[in-house]
């Protein structure tokens, strides 16, 4: 019987992390396959770490990475500053943490709405990510908590869209991290969202809607789209009450594509209010907060996968646009 080898554990980090951001974690390749080789002689080391990090650190200039390796940014696994002219070492691990950019503060409180042991249920505000990613890292959901509440071992079970708010579960534990993410995988969370769209009396006559469609997210276009084929993605839409010509929905997804609650209430003809991608692409400022999408993830339901207990948890957020539409109107 054939044994599946074991998985090695990652070395720890010897640098604490930075405003809740992990340091970044390199390993040298083995010998003949470093970047930074003496040129002409292929399958050789580089002279030193320094040529290999100028190599492999390309955004980065020669005189920051002389500063780092003269301040000992550069450490090894057991905290060891990397001397400036050392040696090439072939599986050499070294860690170090990068320059974070300025980024533009999202001014929006980031509630925990249940901690214990094992998982941690935050209320996260309209233009939060839920994790570091492009140019929003210290600005995200994770960072916060991980340094406000000093969790470093916090982990996302599931991602919420940047711009939309509401309900997003933790790991604390990373241990049972997987027991957790296989329920979000498994479709054994139930998900509802509160979305303000148009009221179109036409439109509402044939709610409830499901809606089936291929959703595909091409990478360098920021907007997922509707394509012909097979479909991956279902989205239950229901009207709850409408004011005038503004309507409330209730939606429950069954899959969860990126966009997608999105590009079905569009399709349907009720793009969402504060939609910068549907109907139409825009590029409201980075530090324009007066439009929040007017989507909030409102519930999360499931049987806890190590306790057998029963979780409903539900948002305390309420969509801007219904609370005070004159202003909304306004903004």
């Amino acid at each position: 019987m054939n044994r599946r080898p074991r998985r090695r554990r990652p070395t720890p980090a010897p640098l604490p992390q930075r405003l809740g951001i992990d340091p970044i974690h390199l390993k040298f390749p083995p010998a003949g396959n470093a970047a930074g080789a003496t040129a002409g002689a292929p399958g050789t080391n580089p002279p030193t770490a320094r040529s290999h990090l100028l190599t492999r650190l390309s955004a980065a200039s020669p005189t920051t990475i002389d500063h780092m390796l003269r301040t000992g940014a550069f450490v090894t696994a057991d905290g060891t500053p990397l001397a400036p002219d050392a040696p090439y070492t072939p599986g050499l691990e070294i860690w170090f943490h990068r320059d974070l950019p300025p980024e533009t503060p999202v001014p929006f409180p980031l509630h925990v709405l249940h901690r214990d042991a094992r998982i941690l249920v935050a209320d996260k505000p309209h233009f939060l990510s839920t994790t570091p990613r492009g140019s929003h890292i210290t600005q995200t959901a994770l960072a916060r908590l991980r340094h406000d509440l000093d969790l470093p071992a916090l982990s996302p079970a599931h991602r919420l869209d940047r711009l939309t708010a509401g309900l997003v579960l933790f790991v604390v534990d990373p241990s049972v991290r997987g027991a957790y993410q296989n329920l979000f995988r498994d479709r054994q969370v139930r998900k509802e969202y509160e979305a303000l769209a148009p009221y179109d009396s036409s439109v509402a006559r044939a709610l409830p809607r499901t809606v089936r469609s291929r959703i595909e997210k091409v990478p360098g276009i920021v907007a997922a789209r509707e394509v012909p084929g097979e479909p991956n993605s279902e989205s239950l839409i229901e009207l709850t009450e409408h004011r005038g010509d503004l309507g409330r929905y209730r939606l429950t997804p069954h899959t969860g594509r990126t966009h997608q609650l999105r590009v079905h209430m569009n399709a349907v003809g009720l793009p969402i209010l504060g939609d910068p991608y549907f109907p139409h692409l825009t590029d409201p400022a980075p530090d324009d907060f007066s439009r929040p999408l007017q989507l909030l993830a409102r519930t999360l339901e499931f049987t806890d996968p190590l306790t057998g207990a029963h979780h409903r948890f539900e948002s305390r957020r309420t969509l801007q646009a219904w609370s005070d539409p004159d202003g909304w109107a306004a903004a």
